[in-house]
Protein backbone atom coordinates (compact mmCIF):
# COMPACT_ATOMS: atom_id res chain seq x y z
CA UNK A 1 0.00 0.00 0.00
CA UNK A 2 1.37 3.26 -0.57
CA UNK A 3 1.42 6.85 -1.86
CA UNK A 4 3.58 7.90 -5.20
CA UNK A 5 6.70 9.32 -4.67
CA UNK A 6 6.99 12.26 -7.19
CA UNK A 7 10.31 12.13 -9.30
CA UNK A 8 11.68 14.84 -11.49
CA UNK A 9 11.36 14.77 -14.76
CA UNK A 10 7.95 14.93 -16.07
CA UNK A 11 5.53 13.97 -13.26
CA UNK A 12 2.00 13.72 -13.97
CA UNK A 13 1.00 14.70 -10.50
CA UNK A 14 2.57 16.90 -7.71
CA UNK A 15 4.00 14.53 -4.85
CA UNK A 16 6.40 15.18 -2.66
CA UNK A 17 8.33 11.93 -2.73
CA UNK A 18 9.38 11.13 -6.82
CA UNK A 19 6.70 9.33 -7.98
CA UNK A 20 6.79 9.98 -11.70
CA UNK A 21 9.87 9.24 -12.84
CA UNK A 22 8.86 9.48 -16.47
CA UNK A 23 10.47 8.35 -19.02
CA UNK A 24 11.56 10.75 -21.38
CA UNK A 25 11.63 10.40 -25.45
CA UNK A 26 13.32 12.50 -27.87
CA UNK A 27 11.05 15.18 -29.02
CA UNK A 28 8.63 15.29 -31.34
CA UNK A 29 10.08 11.28 -31.47
CA UNK A 30 9.09 8.54 -30.11
CA UNK A 31 8.49 8.18 -26.67
CA UNK A 32 9.58 7.63 -23.63
CA UNK A 33 8.40 6.26 -20.95
CA UNK A 34 5.57 7.02 -18.85
CA UNK A 35 5.36 7.71 -15.39
CA UNK A 36 3.08 9.05 -14.15
CA UNK A 37 3.46 9.73 -10.78
CA UNK A 38 1.91 11.15 -8.33
CA UNK A 39 1.16 10.25 -4.91
CA UNK A 40 -1.69 10.70 -2.73
CA UNK A 41 -3.52 7.66 -2.53
CA UNK A 42 -3.24 4.09 -0.60
CA UNK A 43 -0.69 1.41 -2.06
CA UNK A 44 1.56 -1.35 -2.09
CA UNK A 45 2.15 -4.68 -1.97
CA UNK A 46 3.76 -6.02 1.17
CA UNK A 47 6.53 -8.42 -0.17
CA UNK A 48 8.30 -9.27 2.74
CA UNK A 49 10.66 -11.63 3.18
CA UNK A 50 9.10 -13.40 6.64
CA UNK A 51 8.74 -16.68 6.62
CA UNK A 52 6.43 -18.49 9.48
CA UNK A 53 9.69 -19.03 11.36
CA UNK A 54 9.15 -19.00 15.43
CA UNK A 55 11.42 -15.84 15.06
CA UNK A 56 9.33 -14.22 11.95
CA UNK A 57 6.40 -15.22 14.50
CA UNK A 58 7.69 -13.63 17.63
CA UNK A 59 8.30 -10.46 15.11
CA UNK A 60 4.55 -10.19 14.62
CA UNK A 61 3.38 -11.12 17.49
CA UNK A 62 5.68 -7.59 19.05
CA UNK A 63 4.04 -5.61 16.56
CA UNK A 64 0.51 -6.56 17.32
CA UNK A 65 1.74 -6.07 20.71
CA UNK A 66 2.94 -2.49 20.41
CA UNK A 67 0.01 -1.47 18.14
CA UNK A 68 -2.23 -2.49 21.14
CA UNK A 69 -0.32 -0.48 23.06
CA UNK A 70 -0.37 2.54 20.76
CA UNK A 71 -4.17 2.73 20.27
CA UNK A 72 -4.22 1.42 17.16
CA UNK A 73 -7.67 -0.48 16.78
CA UNK A 74 -8.27 -3.52 14.98
CA UNK A 75 -11.15 -6.15 15.98
CA UNK A 76 -12.07 -7.71 12.61
CA UNK A 77 -8.45 -8.38 11.18
CA UNK A 78 -5.31 -9.27 11.95
CA UNK A 79 -1.99 -9.23 10.16
CA UNK A 80 -1.12 -12.14 8.83
CA UNK A 81 0.99 -14.15 6.98
CA UNK A 82 -0.30 -14.08 2.81
CA UNK A 83 1.57 -14.89 -0.21
CA UNK A 84 2.34 -11.80 -1.06
CA UNK A 85 4.35 -11.33 2.54
CA UNK A 86 2.30 -9.49 5.51
CA UNK A 87 -1.78 -8.74 4.91
CA UNK A 88 -4.36 -8.15 6.43
CA UNK A 89 -6.78 -11.28 7.27
CA UNK A 90 -10.36 -10.57 8.20
CA UNK A 91 -11.13 -12.68 11.39
CA UNK A 92 -14.92 -12.98 11.15
CA UNK A 93 -17.22 -11.63 7.60
CA UNK A 94 -16.51 -7.96 7.23
CA UNK A 95 -19.25 -5.95 4.99
CA UNK A 96 -18.76 -3.53 2.22
CA UNK A 97 -17.45 -0.30 4.24
CA UNK A 98 -16.83 -1.55 7.46
CA UNK A 99 -13.49 0.44 9.27
CA UNK A 100 -11.18 -2.49 9.61
CA UNK A 101 -8.56 -0.50 10.96
CA UNK A 102 -8.05 3.22 13.41
CA UNK A 103 -4.70 4.70 13.26
CA UNK A 104 -4.29 7.17 15.53
CA UNK A 105 -2.12 10.26 14.48
CA UNK A 106 0.26 9.90 17.27
CA UNK A 107 1.58 6.09 15.76
CA UNK A 108 1.90 7.82 12.35
CA UNK A 109 5.45 8.82 10.58
CA UNK A 110 5.33 12.34 9.18
CA UNK A 111 6.75 15.34 8.89
CA UNK A 112 5.67 16.43 12.63
CA UNK A 113 7.00 12.91 13.64
CA UNK A 114 10.09 13.60 12.49
CA UNK A 115 10.54 17.20 13.73
CA UNK A 116 10.19 16.15 17.10
CA UNK A 117 12.78 13.44 16.63
CA UNK A 118 16.66 14.30 17.15
CA UNK A 119 17.02 14.29 13.60
CA UNK A 120 14.52 17.01 13.08
CA UNK A 121 17.13 19.94 13.56
CA UNK A 122 19.85 18.57 10.89
CA UNK A 123 17.41 17.74 8.60
CA UNK A 124 14.16 20.44 8.62
CA UNK A 125 15.34 22.27 5.31
CA UNK A 126 15.47 18.95 2.93
CA UNK A 127 12.40 17.50 1.28
CA UNK A 128 9.61 15.88 2.75
CA UNK A 129 10.25 12.32 1.99
CA UNK A 130 14.58 12.94 2.16
CA UNK A 131 13.57 14.42 6.01
CA UNK A 132 11.03 10.69 6.42
CA UNK A 133 13.77 8.28 4.87
CA UNK A 134 16.44 9.74 7.26
CA UNK A 135 14.02 9.24 10.20
CA UNK A 136 13.69 5.60 8.81
CA UNK A 137 17.22 4.99 8.95
CA UNK A 138 17.85 6.13 12.53
CA UNK A 139 15.43 4.11 13.92
CA UNK A 140 16.51 1.24 11.73
CA UNK A 141 20.18 1.67 13.19
CA UNK A 142 19.32 2.39 16.95
CA UNK A 143 17.58 -0.75 17.18
CA UNK A 144 15.76 -2.27 20.22
CA UNK A 145 16.34 1.54 21.75
CA UNK A 146 14.18 2.62 19.16
CA UNK A 147 10.31 3.49 20.07
CA UNK A 148 8.86 2.13 16.38
CA UNK A 149 11.21 -1.17 16.30
CA UNK A 150 8.30 -3.48 16.27
CA UNK A 151 7.27 -1.86 13.37
CA UNK A 152 10.53 -1.40 11.49
CA UNK A 153 11.19 -4.65 11.85
CA UNK A 154 8.36 -6.06 9.68
CA UNK A 155 9.39 -3.91 7.08
CA UNK A 156 10.07 -5.61 3.97
CA UNK A 157 13.91 -5.73 3.48
CA UNK A 158 13.95 -6.61 -0.18
CA UNK A 159 11.34 -5.94 -2.93
CA UNK A 160 10.17 -7.22 -6.44
CA UNK A 161 10.59 -3.28 -7.50
CA UNK A 162 12.83 -3.05 -10.40
CA UNK A 163 14.60 -0.80 -8.77
CA UNK A 164 15.98 -3.93 -6.56
CA UNK A 165 16.52 -5.80 -10.01
CA UNK A 166 20.14 -7.07 -11.02
CA UNK A 167 21.51 -6.17 -14.37
CA UNK A 168 20.91 -9.83 -15.83
CA UNK A 169 17.15 -9.05 -14.74
CA UNK A 170 16.89 -5.36 -15.81
CA UNK A 171 18.89 -6.43 -19.22
CA UNK A 172 15.48 -8.38 -20.22
CA UNK A 173 13.90 -4.71 -20.27
CA UNK A 174 15.86 -3.79 -22.96
CA UNK A 175 14.09 -0.76 -24.93
CA UNK A 176 11.67 -0.38 -22.87
CA UNK A 177 10.26 2.55 -21.06
CA UNK A 178 10.18 0.76 -17.89
CA UNK A 179 13.89 0.24 -18.00
CA UNK A 180 14.91 3.83 -18.61
CA UNK A 181 12.01 4.87 -15.96
CA UNK A 182 14.29 2.78 -13.66
CA UNK A 183 17.63 3.93 -14.11
CA UNK A 184 16.46 8.07 -13.52
CA UNK A 185 14.78 6.79 -10.49
CA UNK A 186 18.16 5.07 -9.22
CA UNK A 187 19.87 7.83 -10.60
CA UNK A 188 17.57 10.51 -9.23
CA UNK A 189 17.72 8.73 -5.86
CA UNK A 190 21.81 8.46 -6.16
CA UNK A 191 21.73 12.20 -6.59
CA UNK A 192 20.12 12.92 -3.57
CA UNK A 193 21.74 10.89 -1.60
CA UNK A 194 25.14 12.42 -2.47
CA UNK A 195 23.66 15.87 -1.40
CA UNK A 196 22.17 14.40 2.14
CA UNK A 197 25.56 12.89 2.85
CA UNK A 198 27.43 15.87 1.83
CA UNK A 199 25.07 18.26 3.66
CA UNK A 200 23.75 15.91 6.78
CA UNK A 201 25.17 13.00 7.00
CA UNK A 202 29.20 13.93 7.33
CA UNK A 203 28.68 17.39 9.25
CA UNK A 204 26.27 15.42 11.70
CA UNK A 205 27.20 11.93 11.59
CA UNK A 206 26.84 11.72 15.55
CA UNK A 207 23.32 11.68 14.86
CA UNK A 208 22.87 8.52 13.30
CA UNK A 209 25.21 5.45 15.03
CA UNK A 210 26.49 3.76 12.00
CA UNK A 211 26.83 4.84 8.47
CA UNK A 212 24.04 5.51 5.66
CA UNK A 213 24.90 3.67 2.47
CA UNK A 214 23.52 4.40 -0.75
CA UNK A 215 21.52 0.63 -0.46
CA UNK A 216 20.32 1.87 3.16
CA UNK A 217 18.84 5.45 1.41
CA UNK A 218 17.58 3.63 -1.76
CA UNK A 219 15.44 0.97 0.85
CA UNK A 220 14.41 3.39 2.50
CA UNK A 221 12.98 5.30 -0.32
CA UNK A 222 11.61 2.74 -2.11
CA UNK A 223 9.85 1.81 1.57
CA UNK A 224 8.32 5.19 1.41
CA UNK A 225 7.11 5.24 -2.38
CA UNK A 226 5.36 1.88 -2.10
CA UNK A 227 4.12 2.13 1.46
CA UNK A 228 3.28 6.34 2.00
CA UNK A 229 0.19 7.76 2.12
CA UNK A 230 -0.67 11.11 1.28
CA UNK A 231 -3.67 13.18 1.30
CA UNK A 232 -2.64 16.43 0.05
CA UNK A 233 0.25 15.68 -2.32
CA UNK A 234 3.32 15.77 -0.75
CA UNK A 235 3.24 18.14 2.28
CA UNK A 236 1.23 15.23 4.40
CA UNK A 237 3.26 12.41 3.10
CA UNK A 238 2.41 9.73 5.82
CA UNK A 239 3.48 6.51 6.95
CA UNK A 240 0.55 4.47 8.83
CA UNK A 241 1.40 1.52 10.40
CA UNK A 242 -0.65 -2.11 10.12
CA UNK A 243 -2.91 -0.22 7.65
CA UNK A 244 0.32 -0.16 5.17
CA UNK A 245 0.18 -4.03 5.35
CA UNK A 246 -2.91 -4.30 3.33
CA UNK A 247 -2.51 -5.66 -0.01
CA UNK A 248 -3.87 -4.52 -3.89
CA UNK A 249 -6.23 -6.05 -5.74
CA UNK A 250 -7.25 -6.15 -9.57
CA UNK A 251 -10.68 -6.84 -8.71
CA UNK A 252 -11.36 -3.97 -6.29
CA UNK A 253 -12.64 -0.77 -8.71
CA UNK A 254 -12.78 1.68 -6.67
CA UNK A 255 -10.21 3.85 -5.13
CA UNK A 256 -12.10 6.75 -3.46
CA UNK A 257 -13.70 5.26 -0.29
CA UNK A 258 -10.94 2.94 1.13
CA UNK A 259 -9.90 5.27 3.76
CA UNK A 260 -10.19 8.38 5.13
CA UNK A 261 -8.61 10.87 8.06
CA UNK A 262 -11.00 11.97 10.00
CA UNK A 263 -11.20 13.46 14.14
CA UNK A 264 -12.71 11.28 16.66
CA UNK A 265 -15.55 13.06 18.31
CA UNK A 266 -16.84 16.34 18.22
CA UNK A 267 -14.18 18.40 20.05
CA UNK A 268 -11.33 16.49 19.67
CA UNK A 269 -8.57 17.71 17.32
CA UNK A 270 -6.90 14.11 17.53
CA UNK A 271 -7.00 13.05 13.90
CA UNK A 272 -7.69 9.35 13.44
CA UNK A 273 -6.57 7.43 9.83
CA UNK A 274 -9.43 4.81 8.92
CA UNK A 275 -9.12 2.36 6.48
CA UNK A 276 -12.13 0.48 5.58
CA UNK A 277 -12.86 -2.45 3.14
CA UNK A 278 -14.07 -1.59 -0.27
CA UNK A 279 -16.22 -5.40 -0.76
CA UNK A 280 -17.50 -7.51 1.64
CA UNK A 281 -14.54 -10.37 3.04
CA UNK A 282 -15.10 -13.56 4.42
CA UNK A 283 -13.63 -14.87 7.38
CA UNK A 284 -10.14 -16.61 6.72
CA UNK A 285 -9.75 -13.80 4.04
CA UNK A 286 -7.59 -11.04 2.80
CA UNK A 287 -9.02 -7.92 3.25
CA UNK A 288 -7.53 -6.06 -0.28
CA UNK A 289 -7.86 -2.33 -1.55
CA UNK A 290 -6.74 -0.24 -5.17
CA UNK A 291 -3.68 0.86 -5.32
CA UNK A 292 -4.03 2.91 -7.70
CA UNK A 293 -6.61 2.91 -11.01
CA UNK A 294 -4.62 4.81 -13.60
CA UNK A 295 -1.11 3.15 -12.76
CA UNK A 296 0.80 1.50 -15.55
CA UNK A 297 1.57 -1.94 -15.69
CA UNK A 298 5.27 -0.41 -16.04
CA UNK A 299 4.72 2.21 -12.73
CA UNK A 300 2.90 -1.09 -10.83
CA UNK A 301 6.53 -2.83 -11.41
CA UNK A 302 8.32 0.16 -10.29
CA UNK A 303 6.46 0.67 -7.51
CA UNK A 304 5.25 -2.96 -6.14
CA UNK A 305 6.90 -5.26 -7.90
CA UNK A 306 3.93 -6.58 -9.92
CA UNK A 307 1.97 -6.08 -13.17
CA UNK A 308 -1.72 -7.24 -14.08
CA UNK A 309 -3.06 -8.90 -17.09
CA UNK A 310 -6.02 -6.19 -17.56
CA UNK A 311 -5.01 -4.49 -21.33
CA UNK A 312 -5.82 -1.36 -19.48
CA UNK A 313 -2.58 -0.79 -17.38
CA UNK A 314 -0.77 -1.38 -21.03
CA UNK A 315 0.48 2.11 -21.62
CA UNK A 316 3.11 3.76 -23.83
CA UNK A 317 4.26 7.63 -23.04
CA UNK A 318 4.86 9.52 -26.39
CA UNK A 319 6.73 12.37 -25.82
CA UNK A 320 6.14 15.33 -28.42
CA UNK A 321 8.50 18.62 -28.41
CA UNK A 322 8.21 21.58 -29.73
CA UNK A 323 12.14 21.91 -31.22
CA UNK A 324 13.76 25.41 -30.79
CA UNK A 325 14.99 25.13 -34.14
CA UNK A 326 11.65 25.56 -35.16
CA UNK A 327 11.25 28.79 -37.28
CA UNK A 328 8.15 29.17 -35.34
CA UNK A 329 9.30 28.25 -31.83
CA UNK A 330 7.98 31.55 -30.01
CA UNK A 331 4.39 31.27 -31.96
CA UNK A 332 4.01 26.96 -31.50
CA UNK A 333 5.13 28.03 -27.74
CA UNK A 334 2.82 30.22 -27.11
CA UNK A 335 -0.09 28.78 -28.56
CA UNK A 336 0.39 25.30 -26.78
CA UNK A 337 0.58 27.19 -22.96
CA UNK A 338 -2.85 28.79 -24.10
CA UNK A 339 -4.29 25.34 -24.55
CA UNK A 340 -2.31 23.88 -21.38
CA UNK A 341 0.24 22.29 -23.11
CA UNK A 342 4.01 23.70 -23.31
CA UNK A 343 7.64 22.37 -25.20
CA UNK A 344 7.17 18.99 -24.45
CA UNK A 345 4.17 17.36 -24.25
CA UNK A 346 3.49 13.65 -22.77
CA UNK A 347 0.54 11.68 -24.21
CA UNK A 348 -0.05 8.01 -22.06
CA UNK A 349 -1.87 5.74 -25.00
CA UNK A 350 -3.41 2.95 -23.62
CA UNK A 351 -3.98 -0.16 -26.04
CA UNK A 352 -7.64 -0.60 -27.31
CA UNK A 353 -8.37 3.03 -26.23
CA UNK A 354 -8.65 6.02 -28.75
CA UNK A 355 -5.65 8.51 -28.74
CA UNK A 356 -5.17 11.26 -26.00
CA UNK A 357 -7.51 13.96 -27.13
CA UNK A 358 -4.94 16.95 -27.46
CA UNK A 359 -2.35 14.52 -29.26
CA UNK A 360 -3.58 14.90 -32.70
CA UNK A 361 -3.84 18.76 -32.57
CA UNK A 362 -0.57 18.87 -31.25
CA UNK A 363 0.42 16.76 -33.40
CA UNK A 364 -0.65 18.97 -36.24
CA UNK A 365 0.83 22.38 -34.40
CA UNK A 366 3.92 21.29 -34.40
CA UNK A 367 3.93 19.79 -38.01
CA UNK A 368 2.58 23.24 -39.05
CA UNK A 369 4.79 25.26 -41.72
CA UNK A 370 5.67 26.42 -45.65
CA UNK A 371 1.66 27.23 -46.74
CA UNK A 372 -0.52 26.34 -43.48
CA UNK A 373 2.10 29.03 -41.26
CA UNK A 374 -0.38 31.55 -41.92
CA UNK A 375 -2.71 30.15 -39.06
CA UNK A 376 0.06 31.24 -36.50
CA UNK A 377 -0.35 34.77 -37.34
CA UNK A 378 -1.92 36.53 -34.54
CA UNK A 379 -5.11 37.16 -36.64
CA UNK A 380 -5.83 33.53 -35.70
CA UNK A 381 -4.38 33.16 -32.28
CA UNK A 382 -7.95 32.89 -30.71
CA UNK A 383 -9.37 29.69 -33.16
CA UNK A 384 -6.00 28.25 -34.16
CA UNK A 385 -6.40 25.36 -31.46
CA UNK A 386 -10.20 24.60 -33.09
CA UNK A 387 -8.75 24.12 -36.46
CA UNK A 388 -6.10 22.17 -35.23
CA UNK A 389 -9.50 19.73 -34.19
CA UNK A 390 -9.41 18.66 -37.26
CA UNK A 391 -7.09 17.96 -40.26
CA UNK A 392 -5.12 21.52 -41.38
CA UNK A 393 -4.15 20.20 -45.21
CA UNK A 394 -2.92 16.98 -46.68
CA UNK A 395 0.63 17.85 -46.13
CA UNK A 396 0.21 18.62 -42.76
CA UNK A 397 -1.48 15.57 -42.22
CA UNK A 398 0.67 12.98 -44.19
CA UNK A 399 3.91 14.72 -42.55
CA UNK A 400 2.08 13.81 -39.01
CA UNK A 401 1.47 10.49 -39.67
CA UNK A 402 5.23 9.87 -41.33
CA UNK A 403 7.14 11.35 -38.22
CA UNK A 404 4.45 9.26 -35.67
CA UNK A 405 4.82 5.75 -37.84
CA UNK A 406 8.95 6.75 -37.51
CA UNK A 407 8.81 7.24 -34.19
CA UNK A 408 6.93 4.01 -33.28
CA UNK A 409 9.62 1.65 -35.87
CA UNK A 410 12.58 3.57 -34.09
CA UNK A 411 10.87 2.35 -31.00
CA UNK A 412 9.92 -1.19 -32.06
CA UNK A 413 13.45 -1.59 -33.40
CA UNK A 414 14.83 -0.74 -29.87
CA UNK A 415 13.39 -4.41 -27.94
CA UNK A 416 15.28 -7.65 -28.41
CA UNK A 417 12.40 -9.88 -28.85
CA UNK A 418 9.41 -9.93 -31.05
CA UNK A 419 5.40 -9.94 -29.75
CA UNK A 420 5.35 -13.65 -30.82
CA UNK A 421 8.16 -14.43 -28.89
CA UNK A 422 7.14 -13.08 -25.90
CA UNK A 423 3.77 -14.34 -25.86
CA UNK A 424 5.28 -17.83 -26.12
CA UNK A 425 7.54 -16.85 -22.97
CA UNK A 426 4.20 -16.29 -21.46
CA UNK A 427 2.76 -19.10 -21.97
CA UNK A 428 5.30 -21.46 -20.50
CA UNK A 429 3.28 -20.27 -16.92
CA UNK A 430 7.41 -20.86 -15.20
CA UNK A 431 8.94 -18.31 -15.68
CA UNK A 432 10.60 -16.78 -12.66
CA UNK A 433 8.26 -13.99 -11.50
CA UNK A 434 10.83 -11.08 -12.55
CA UNK A 435 10.93 -12.07 -15.56
CA UNK A 436 7.43 -12.59 -15.93
CA UNK A 437 6.87 -8.89 -15.45
CA UNK A 438 9.87 -8.14 -17.92
CA UNK A 439 8.37 -9.86 -20.75
CA UNK A 440 4.70 -8.76 -19.77
CA UNK A 441 5.96 -5.32 -19.65
CA UNK A 442 7.97 -5.42 -23.39
CA UNK A 443 5.28 -7.31 -25.06
CA UNK A 444 2.51 -4.95 -23.91
CA UNK A 445 4.65 -1.59 -24.68
CA UNK A 446 5.18 -3.35 -28.14
CA UNK A 447 1.57 -3.82 -28.91
CA UNK A 448 0.57 -0.11 -28.02
CA UNK A 449 3.62 0.96 -30.28
CA UNK A 450 1.91 -1.27 -32.95
CA UNK A 451 -1.43 0.01 -32.43
CA UNK A 452 -0.20 3.71 -32.98
CA UNK A 453 1.15 2.62 -36.18
CA UNK A 454 -1.76 0.87 -37.22
CA UNK A 455 -3.82 4.01 -36.29
CA UNK A 456 -1.55 6.59 -38.38
CA UNK A 457 -0.93 3.96 -40.82
CA UNK A 458 -4.47 4.06 -41.62
CA UNK A 459 -5.11 7.42 -41.38
CA UNK A 460 -2.70 8.48 -44.22
CA UNK A 461 -4.67 5.85 -46.53
CA UNK A 462 -7.47 8.13 -46.45
CA UNK A 463 -5.10 11.40 -46.24
CA UNK A 464 -7.28 12.04 -49.93
CA UNK A 465 -10.97 11.66 -48.80
CA UNK A 466 -10.11 14.08 -45.60
CA UNK A 467 -11.40 18.00 -45.58
CA UNK A 468 -9.12 20.27 -45.00
CA UNK A 469 -8.99 23.83 -43.58
CA UNK A 470 -9.65 25.53 -46.95
CA UNK A 471 -12.02 23.48 -47.80
CA UNK A 472 -14.24 24.41 -44.94
CA UNK A 473 -13.63 27.69 -45.15
CA UNK A 474 -14.75 27.80 -48.66
CA UNK A 475 -17.70 26.21 -47.73
CA UNK A 476 -18.41 28.47 -44.28
CA UNK A 477 -18.44 31.29 -47.20
CA UNK A 478 -20.57 29.57 -49.14
CA UNK A 479 -18.25 28.93 -52.23
CA UNK A 480 -18.83 25.27 -52.93
CA UNK A 481 -21.13 23.57 -54.16
CA UNK A 482 -23.22 20.71 -53.40
CA UNK A 483 -20.62 18.55 -55.27
CA UNK A 484 -17.47 19.92 -53.74
CA UNK A 485 -16.82 22.13 -56.60
CA UNK A 486 -16.08 25.68 -56.22
CA UNK A 487 -18.75 28.32 -56.93
CA UNK A 488 -17.46 31.45 -59.05
CA UNK A 489 -20.03 34.69 -58.84
CA UNK A 490 -19.65 36.59 -62.07
CA UNK A 491 -20.84 40.51 -61.61
CA UNK A 492 -23.58 41.27 -64.18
Amino acid sequence: MAALLSLPSRARRPAAIPSSLTKKAPPFACPSPSSRVPICRKRRLSVLCLQKSQADLEVLGSFQGWLREKGVSFPSVKPGFVPEGLGLVAQKDIGRNEVVVEVPKRTWINLDTVAASVIGPVCSGSKPWIRIALFLLREMAVGEKSDWSPYIRILPKHMDSTIYWSEEELAELEGTQLLSTTLSVKEYVESEFNKVHKEILVPHHHVFPHPVTLDDFLWAFTILRSRAFSQHRGENLVLIPLADLINHSSSITTENSAWQIKGTGLFSRELIFSLRAPAPVKAGDQVYIQYDLKKSNAELALDYGFIETNSDRDVYTLTLEIPESDPFYEDKLDIAELNGLGTVAYFDVVLGRSLPELMLPYLRLLALGGSDAFLLEALFRDSIWDHLQLPVSRSNEEFMCEVVACACQTALSGYKTTIDEDEELKGRGDLPPRLKIAVGVRAAEKKVLQHVLKVFGERGMELDGLEYYQERRLKELGLVGEQGEIIFWESK
